[in-house]
């Protein structure tokens, strides 16, 4: 579906960590101006001075970058309707307010807070809606006089008009409020900040924005808007009113919305993990989205292509971490070998590595990395899976010691250290039928047989493919390890 004057927005705010649902939203909005070859505009809505935090925003155009997400207009590219940061278009929305109250679209408001919720209860009483209730819709000038005279300092609020609004949803399909469950809202505070009720929306029309993508947390204000947008284009601000698309939530543990508090809902957690971009974004758009009832496993590429907004599910997606990270190993696993072998470098230094730099065998890390790469689920359980190749001894905890260590099975070492020793240790294949021929001596099967040999040599129960994991150590200290496993077992 090529249509070059798409046009779409991801306009997050820079408040602390970017959040899974956030990423979502980027993606199909990014991939919907992809597939179309439209437009990506990405735009920092910046305007509360009380949560922002440039640290967030450096944060933020830093994980958009891994995710391998480009945009063709905003912060540190520019574009045709720059500024793209809100905090720098204050004078803008000044303007446009100005005119929303010169053209009877808006009016000060002087009610207090407390006044507000005094009528908001009396109304919940009476059963009747809630919402602001048109006290100063029209205020005569001795009434504006005496509210000024008091010393209150009004709100700028938008006059909703009395009548139905229903629209097309792209997600959702055709939906209809009526008058009296939205009511006339707030665009600019007492202090003259405006709100996000009339920024988000005076931005994407002065960028020409055709398609609002956005989560359903969003779908009440969108009446609003929409009444907002025909003002502005009779105000010759807007051009026209843009399609909107409501994403599904992305629910959590117990079927609750996925929040920010939620210690899984981090993008930077997943990023610390070792997930993949191209594994995480995977599983981000199965939350609402597929390529095919059969199929879990694509590329970026393959969604792009076939990437449609009237394919998104409207009903809440929950998010699994077991499913996300199987398809992440399924992404590891389909690495080239030396590409895998740089992507965990991170994890092979300090802080992560416990072994000394010096320590570090190069060859020994390429000779293993081939059968590190099917076992890992996220690329940060390189760390343990190879410890034991760089460390002067293996880390073996008392549990997995006792687990492996049963009894009889120093006389089992002593065995398959006698097989081991005469073993041709260029095959990995041939360390096997020794440790096998030591399990027979014994009645032991292989599975048994390893056991304790595996705990000896590599420290721990479950691990890489132990045989390959032998001939990679080397001979020397492989047998090293288990005369040491036999002192242990001696004393």
């Amino acid at each position: 579906m090529a249509n070059a004057n798409v046009r779409v927005r991801f306009c997050p705010s820079p408040t602390g960590n970017p959040h899974v649902g956030l990423v979502r939203t980027a993606l199909f909005n990014w991939a919907f101006a992809r597939h179309t070859g439209g437009t990506f505009v990405f735009r920092i809505e910046d305007t509360d001075a009380a949560r922002d935090s440039e640290e967030s925003y450096v944060q933020l155009l830093d994980s958009l970058r891994w995710l391998g997400f480009d945009w063709d207009e905003g912060p540190e590219i520019g574009g045709p309707h720059a500024p793209y940061r809100q905090s720098e278009r204050m004078d803008i929305y000044k303007d446009v307010a100005h005119k929303l109250l010169d053209g009877g679209y808006a009016y000060h408001c002087y009610c207090t807070t407390e006044e507000l919720d005094a009528r908001r209860d009396a109304a919940r009483a009476a059963g009747k809606p809630s919402g602001y209730d048109g006290h100063c819709r029209d205020l005569s000038a001795e009434q504006v006089a005496a509210y000024e005279a008091e010393g209150r300092t009004p709100i700028v609020r938008f006059r909703m008009p009395d009548e139905t609004i229903t629209f097309r949803d792209l997600v959702r399909g055709e939906l209809t409020f009526t008058p009296e469950n939205v009511p006339d809202y707030g665009i600019v505070r007492a202090n003259g900040m405006p709100l996000y009720t009339l920024v988000n929306p005076v931005d994407d029309a002065l960028m020409d924005v055709t398609h609002v993508l956005r989560g359903e947390d969003l779908l009440s204000s969108t009446p609003r808007q929409i009444a907002l947008y025909k003002a502005l284009i009779e105000l010759r601000v807007a051009k026209a009113v843009p399609d909107f698309g409501h994403l599904p939530y992305v629910m959590g543990e117990g079927n609750k919305k996925l929040s920010k508090r939620d210690p899984e809902s981090s993008l930077n957690l997943y990023r610390e993990r070792g997930f993949l971009p191209e594994g995480l974004l995977n599983y981000l758009s199965l939350l609402g989205w597929s390529l095919a009832p059969d199929r879990d496993i694509f590329s970026v590429e393959e969604m792009v292509a076939a990437f449609d907004i009237s394919d998104v599910n409207p009903n809440p997606a929950r998010f699994d971490l077991k499913k996300a990270e199987s398809i992440n190993a399924d992404h590891i696993r389909l690495l080239d070998v030396k590409d895998f072998t740089e992507r965990c470098r991170p994890w092979l230094k300090a802080p992560f590595a416990p072994w000394a730099p010096e320590d570090f065998d190069e060859a020994k890390w390429h000779a293993i990395a081939p059968h590190a790469q099917t076992r890992l689920k996220v690329l940060s359980e390189i760390t343990e899976n190879v410890d034991f190749l760089f460390l002067a001894q293996p880390v073996s905890d008392e549990a997995s010691w006792a687990k492996a260590m049963k009894e009889g099975s120093d006389a089992l070492l002593s065995t398959a250290r006698e097989k081991l020793e005469s073993a041709d240790w260029t095959s990995a294949e041939s360390l096997k039928e020794a440790v096998l021929a030591a399990g027979e001596v014994h009645g032991l099967k292989l599975g048994k047989a390893q056991a304790p040999v595996r705990v000896a040599v590599t420290g721990r129960t479950v691990g890489l493919p132990l045989f390959e994991s032998l001939e990679v150590l080397g001979k020397e200290k492989t047998l090293g390890r288990i005369d040491a496993a036999l002192a242990r077992l001696a004393a």
